[in-house]
């Protein structure tokens, strides 16, 4: 799989130009979308540690996690505060969106956008948020409407960096690129099985901050799986993650934050990928 840079691609998408590169100064923050699953005891976690203890445990490892729970419920402001306190300093976190923003989005969008803003709180008050995540379904396209809904999500919530992650392939687009920028919604780079109506690997930087997702590349049971893990059962290797260096690269540069998010979670292989990622910058190698 080819990762493409649109803003340092030459004509050709496999000669890339460095004439836009920028040296990676942003800090790289690495981990998982999630922490809390069960199945990752005796993979990651010791078999038997409490639920209460795997964030701390998770932390002493990691810097940065996704809180996925906010997308079911709203999340409750003593919750997340009690988060930030199991956590050493430093340490990052971004937020899924509750579902009535992305998924739903009817009535309730404007007062439920107070709420989740006022959840928020304890995590903007020590600079512990990194990314509010608004993660839309395939059924979301790239249409007027559409555009307008997500300006109008900027205006609901005006102070907290939003990052935008798109399931349908119509809304890689230059326009859309521009359209981001203008209303500084960061853009999701993903990788995820190559099929067709998916966004490709496009590396974007439209925003302050900057988000990486890898979902895995399990293109058999992407649309067909019983359960909702099997679509993220995926290892990567070291190579196919080589793949993804010069864009981070580029998005270091660009941005003042990188996110990168390992939803491959089941048996906890996100962790694993994640170890790998983090490794290979640390040899140097982005």
């Amino acid at each position: 799989m080819t990762v493409f840079n649109p803003f340092l691609a030459s004509a050709s998408a496999n000669k890339p130009s460095t004439s836009n590169f920028r040296p990676p100064t942003a800090a790289i923050y690495i981990g998982t979308s999630g922490y809390s699953y069960r199945d990752w005891q005796g993979y990651f976690y010791p078999r038997g540690l409490a639920a209460k203890d795997m964030l701390p445990y998770y932390a002493r490892e990691f810097n940065f996690t996704e809180i996925n729970s906010s997308y079911y419920a709203l999340p409750r402001p003593q919750n997340l505060e009690q988060m930030a306190r199991k956590v050493p300093e430093g340490f990052i976190f971004a937020v899924k969106a509750y579902r009535t923003l992305t998924h739903d989005r009817g009535e309730s969008v404007t007062d439920d956008s107070k709420q989740f803003r006022q959840a928020l709180q304890p995590l903007v008050d020590q600079g512990r948020l990194g990314a509010v995540l608004l993660q839309f379904p395939y059924s979301f396209h790239n249409n007027q409407a559409n555009r307008e809904y997500l300006a109008r999500l900027r205006e609901l919530l005006p102070d907290l960096p939003l990052v935008v992650e798109f399931r349908h392939a119509g809304w890689v687009h230059d326009a859309v690129r521009d359209f981001l920028a203008r209303n500084e919604l960061a853009y999701t780079c993903v990788d995820e099985p190559d099929l067709p109506g998916l966004p490709g690997p496009v590396v974007y930087c439209t925003a302050p901050v900057a988000y990486v997702r890898f979902h895995g590349r399990n293109a058999a049971k992407w649309w067909r799986h019983e359960e909702a893990y099997e679509r993220y059962d995926y290892l990567y290797t070291e190579a196919e993650l080589k793949e993804w260096l010069p864009g981070i690269a580029y998005l270091a540069g660009q941005a003042r934050q990188v996110f990168v998010a390992f939803n491959n979670h089941y048996h906890s292989q996100a962790v694993t990928n994640a170890r790998m990622l983090k490794e290979l910058l640390a040899a140097g190698q982005l």
